[in-house]
């Protein structure tokens, strides 16, 4: 596949994502899918996405993932991008607390076939723990 349709199926992606059309995920991501930096308890394959998305939408109804920097070649692409969303619903067992987030993260998918073959990723988890009140231990 090309740059270019690598680079429409990340687009696929976001949207599907940001439009909690998740089934869609199924035709983005290979069946054997590996996922280098998988969420807590993340299950294997394109249903272990959607379960994190779905687990996701409930905790920020709102959220919303915003690509702010896109990189590609002929086999990756890389975005940097932005979540927001309002704290509405438990969140790593924290109680909703109404608080409005803004985390920025990064991932890079490899693509064979049309298809997210790899990932890798982080996100400002403890931005996101921060925002919605959590306290942080400083590190020493």
């Amino acid at each position: 596949m090309s740059k270019e349709q690598n680079i429409a199926t990340q687009q696929r992606f976001g949207q599907a994502v940001n439009a909690n059309e998740l089934d869609e995920l199924h035709q983005i991501f290979s069946p054997g899918v590996i996922d280098h930096d998988p969420a807590p308890h993340q299950i294997a394959g394109p249903a272990g996405f959607i379960r994190f998305f779905r687990e996701l939408r409930e905790s920020f109804p709102d959220f919303q993932i915003d690509v702010e920097h896109l990189v590609a070649d002929e086999h990756n692409v890389s975005i940097a991008y932005t979540l927001t969303g309002t704290h509405r619903g438990v969140f790593l067992g924290i109680p909703a607390s109404g608080r409005r987030i803004r985390a920025r993260g990064v991932q890079i998918a490899r693509f064979e076939d049309g298809k997210i073959v790899e990932r890798w990723g982080s996100s400002d988890q403890l931005g996101i723990l921060e925002q919605i009140g959590e306290p942080v231990m400083p590190l020493q």
